[in-house]
Formats: structure tokens, C-alpha cells, sequence
């Protein structure tokens, strides 16, 4: 099926070389940072991880929401899911992919990746975490690409795929959840420091996760007159719905928490987000910005009648991706390291060549996702299920 990937319009093409040059520009940069170090990022003593890792945490939640799908589909036998389950899988793959990226672009020397392998520490989470994050890829992989075939050739799918299948639903959870124990293990960062932080993680990826998802299947409809049908997206917003109220729930939670206790390491890190602190301001309009959104973003999905509204709908799903990435891919990290166990100040702050980066690793997932829904849209045109070519 891979050489559906090498035969398609001017626009297609178009898109791919894009995505090939921003890779390259991304790539030149990333070479001077393997000269020069990290210097060239923001990272400081202070603030040790930046906007690598709070990409990585974020697209650990994309890869984690495909159980959004493949959980009603396989173990409730929802069938409106039927058409979109290759959509989750190959989205999975492409998150994954990036975040295996970020952590790449975060360590400096990629070779010292080596060492989690010839080297393995059971006791490190970092450890648990290369073992989730490369099972999860393989999984998809190998689920998405055999039932895609079968698919093609109008074959049941073996009966090996359901246990694989059931496998990768439990493993979504354990990413994420790895993932948060990575932050919480961490005593010294209170705002990180909370029993619930893998309950929020999971929340947040339920919900933005999915809303992604929606968002570029919307696209591909748009492209290819591929349709995953009004049930699906109707059920799946609802589930988005139900884990962003969840997701505020538990944000709100933490709040309580850190003021009604009146802990000075839990209350900090809220306060510098959100009113500033020791004159500094940085995050304050952002984190308000997430805030609001977040509660436009309800109020757009709670009410059936605008959450089942078409036109409407991809604002909605926009808004909160928006909400959930300044609060998860951006708020989260920095105010874990900010202030520091000594109430001072470290401002952080991506500088461009990290951005250029970072840009690079998000051109290689949406390089990966391209191939990938072009192979399966093309696979759906040979068996009638599209009405139109791109």
C-alpha cells in the first residue's frame, strides 16, 4: 500500500514539499544545537526542561486519546466508530512519533539515548517511559496497517488483532500515566506534586486528544469527501464534552487545594501564572487567554443544540485545543519550575531556534499523518466509500 503515498495531485505535492522544507530549515538548526548545546535554547539550572518536553507531554495525550475510539469500538462493539478507527490509529503513530522527537531534540546528544537500553534502570521512570511510548507505536502500527490491508482486500481481520487491540487500549493509559509520574515524581515542584496530576493528564487528553482528531478528519472531508458519518462525530464531541468538564473539574480542584491548605509551594507556582509575581508577568495573559477559552469552549459544547451545530462545531473544537495546549504545552512546565524551591525568579522562554525546532519535529508528525490518511483515504476510494479524488 505504501506506494499509494508517491502518486498524487499538484496540491498534494505541494503540501509534502512544505512540509520537507520546514523539516530541513528545522534540521540545519537542530544541527547547531548538536554543536553548540543547549545554549541555544532557554533552558537555564533553573528551568531544566522547556518547550520540548511540554510538547512531548502534550502529544503523549494526543497519541493516548485514540482510546477515545478504539475502546467503544472494540470492547462496547460501537460501530459508528467503525470508519474512524484507522483515523485514531494512524494519529496515534503520528503523535507518537513526534513526541519520540521531542524527547530527542530535548536530550542534546541523541546518542545517549543508548544508555536507557544498554543500561536500563527498572527504577526510572524515564526507563518505563521509552518501553510505553515504543510499545504503543509498534501496537498502532501493526493494528492500524493489518486492518487496513484487510480492509482493502475485503477480508474478516485475523482474530489475533482483538487481543492486540484490547493490549493498546490499556497501554494508551499507561503512556500518559508514565508521563505524569515523570512530573510527580518530583518533590521539590509543588504545582506538580498532586495525586490527581495523571487523572488531569488523561482528562485533558480525552478531550483535546479527540477535538484534534475531529478537526483534521473535518479536513480530510473537506479534501476527499471522506465521511465518518454524522453519528461519530456527534457521540465523539460528546465524550469531549463530558472529559473537558471533567478537565476544569479538576484544575479547579487543584485551586482549592493550594489556597483553602494556604501552602506557600502549592499556591506560587497559580499565582505567578496567573496574577505574576516578583514583576513578572509573562504567563498572565496567557493563562487568562486558556481560562477563557475554556470556559467559551463549555459553553459551546455543553447546550445539544450548539454542540451538534456543524457550522459551529470546528470553532468549538479549535477554541479548546487552544485552552488545553497554553495550559498543558505551555502553563504546566514552567510553572512546575517556576519559582524555584527558593522563591525566586528564572523567567523562561522559548527563544527561536528552539521554536524552529520544534517546528521541524511537528513537520515530521504532519509528514507521517499525511502519508498515512492519503494511504487510507485512497484505500476507502478503491472500495466506494469516496465520491470525489483530491
Amino acid at each position: 500500500m505504501l506506494e499509494k503515498a508517491l502518486k498524487g495531485g499538484p496540491k498534494y505535492w505541494a503540501w509534502i514539499g512544505f512540509l520537507l522544507l520546514v523539516i530541513a530549515s528545522g534540521f540545519c538548526v537542530y544541527l547547531g544545537q548538536l554543536k553548540e548545546g543547549m545554549t541555544i535554547t532557554g533552558l537555564s539550572r533553573d528551568v531544566s526542561w522547556g518547550f520540548y518536553i511540554a510538547q512531548f507531554t502534550y502529544l503523549v495525550g494526543l497519541a493516548a486519546s485514540g482510546v477515545m475510539i478504539v475502546l467503544p469500538y472494540y470492547f462496547h462493539h460501537y460501530k459508528k466508530f467503525k470508519g474512524m478507527v484507522i483515523m485514531g490509529e494512524f494519529m496515534a503513530i503520528a503523535a507518537v512519533v513526534m513526541c519520540l522527537g521531542f524527547i530527542i531534540v530535548d536530550i542534546g546528544q541523541p546518542q545517549r539515548m543508548l544508555n536507557i537500553i544498554f543500561h536500563p534502570t527498572p527504577n526510572s521512570i524515564l526507563f518505563w517511559d521509552m518501553i510505553v511510548l515504543n510499545g504503543y507505536l509498534i501496537l498502532n502500527v501493526v493494528i492500524g496497517w493489518t486492518c487496513l490491508e484487510c480492509e482493502r482486500q475485503r477480508v474478516e481481520t485475523p482474530k489475533w488483532i482483538k487481543p492486540l487491540a484490547y493490549t493498546s487500549i490499556v497501554w494508551a493509559f499507561s503512556i500518559h500515566t508514565v508521563t505524569a509520574f515523570l512530573y510527580a515524581g518530583l518533590p521539590g515542584r509543588h504545582y506538580w506534586l498532586t495525586a490527581i496530576l495523571a487523572a488531569r493528564f488523561l482528562a485533558s487528553a480525552f478531550c483535546s486528544g479527540p477535538a484534534i482528531l475531529l478537526l483534521v478528519v473535518f479536513l480530510v472531508r473537506k479534501i476527499t469527501k471522506y465521511e465518518p458519518g454524522k453519528g461519530a462525530i456527534g457521540t465523539l464531541t460528546t465524550i469531549i464534552t463530558y472529559a473537558m468538564c471533567v478537565n476544569v473539574f479538576f484544575f479547579l480542584l487543584e485551586v482549592f487545594t493550594a489556597f483553602y491548605s494556604n501552602m506557600p509551594g502549592h499556591i506560587h507556582p497559580l499565582a505567578y501564572l496567573f496574577a505574576g509575581s516578583h514583576g513578572h508577568h509573562e504567563l498572565v495573559p496567557w493563562m487568562w487567554t486558556a481560562a477563557i477559552f475554556a470556559i467559551l469552549s463549555l459553553a459551546l459544547l455543553i447546550p445539544p443544540k450548539l454542540r451538534y451545530n456543524q457550522k459551529l462545531l470546528p470553532w468549538s473544537l479549535a477554541i479548546l485545543v487552544i485552552a488545553t495546549w497554553i495550559d498543558k504545552g505551555l502553563g504546566l512546565l514552567i510553572g512546575g519550575f517556576t519559582p524555584n524551591p527558593f522563591n525566586e525568579i528564572t523567567v523562561y522562554w522559548p527563544t527561536g531556534r528552539e521554536l524552529m525546532v520544534s517546528m521541524m519535529v511537528y513537520a515530521l508528525g504532519a509528514l507521517t499523518l499525511t502519508v498515512l490518511y492519503k494511504i487510507a483515504t485512497d484505500v476507502k476510494r478503491e472500495l466506494g466509500e469516496l465520491t470525489t479524488p483530491d
